[in-house]
């Protein structure tokens, strides 16, 4: 039986993300996030802060860029070709793309012109100041499958929740 947060623990969250007093993500008791711990599913300055917490735990924690999504790099604004992007894009959409390796990244959409597309690689929180307020829910082992994959049952790298009916 697992009683605190440490690495191969599966934690499940409730929290609420705020921006400059925003909220901008949240997770209930009821719909909550489950990560695994020492497997940077989450941002960095968030699971050094979580380790050796309980069931019961609450904290509120801010973190600085570099201990959340890293500080916003004008270096990763890049302007492609219209052609290389699907026509029905909009200023604000986020799109998936590939790269020359077969990898897949998000980007969002800044600008859209006749000949060109700008696109923003950084993560949409990169730059900015994070305030979360958690509440530790539940742990438990990670099985032997979710420590190989790196990732909890029921998470994906979109942070999203998915039905594993649906993916069998």
């Amino acid at each position: 039986m697992v009683d605190k947060i440490q690495d191969g623990v599966v934690v499940t969250l409730a929290y609420t993300l705020s921006v400059e007093g925003q909220i901008v993500d949240e997770a209930t008791p009821d719909e909550p996030f489950d990560y695994l711990h020492g497997a940077q599913n989450i941002p960095p300055g968030l699971e050094s802060k979580l380790a050796g917490k309980k069931v019961g735990d609450r904290v509120s924690v801010t973190l600085q860029p570099s201990e959340g999504y890293g500080d916003y790099n004008p270096q990763e604004v890049q302007r492609v070709p219209r052609s290389d992007i699907p026509d029905d894009v909009e200023v604000g959409m986020s799109v998936l793309m590939e790269d020359e390796e077969g990898y897949l990244f998000e980007a969002q959409i800044k600008e859209v012109t006749a000949d060109t597309v700008v696109l923003d690689l950084n993560h949409e929180l990169a730059g900015k100041v994070l305030t979360y307020d958690v509440e530790v829910v539940d742990l438990r082992e990670a099985e032997e499958e979710e420590l190989a994959a790196g990732i909890p049952y029921g998470y994906d790298d979109d942070d999203d929740y998915y039905d594993d009916e649906d993916d069998n």
